[in-house]
């Protein structure tokens, strides 16, 4: 998981990849390297690794713009649905122990969470008194 000062690599480019490969090549043109004006310049950009580019773009953006992006990303959604899953399933689990504990008539009534909380407020509160006594 990356912190709030990391940048993620895989996030898209603010500008399409043909101007960041060739944005020393004059105007963003994708002609070859000798309309440009220079024999090797284009050459060069092109061998610069891939995420660089992503990087200077966003050097530029504030922290929180940096979180937006990032969240945005499929990759960040799928890890973020795939943790809030398990939290719902650990919570509802831990409901259902507690359920199990609690006594009903019938025993198989359903019961929504208030209820299960409410009852429990309630039955702890019977013990209490019950040790007192």
């Amino acid at each position: 998981m990356l912190n709030s000062d990391q940048t993620e690599i895989d996030l898209p480019p603010t500008h399409s990849e043909s101007e960041s490969i060739f944005s020393d090549c004059g105007g963003g043109r994708t002609g070859s390297a000798e309309d440009a004006g220079g024999v090797g310049l284009c050459a060069q950009s092109r061998i610069a690794e891939p995420g660089e580019a992503v990087k200077k773009d966003l050097q530029h953006l504030s922290r929180e713009e940096r979180r937006r992006r990032r969240r945005a990303t499929a990759k960040y959604r799928t890890a973020h649905a795939t943790r809030e899953r398990i939290r719902v399933e650990a919570f509802n689990m831990a409901f259902a122990e507690l359920r199990k504990l609690l006594p009903t008539l019938p025993p198989d009534k359903k019961l929504s969470k208030i209820e299960i909380l409410r009852l429990a407020i309630c039955y702890i509160s019977y013990l209490n008194h019950v040790l007192d006594v």
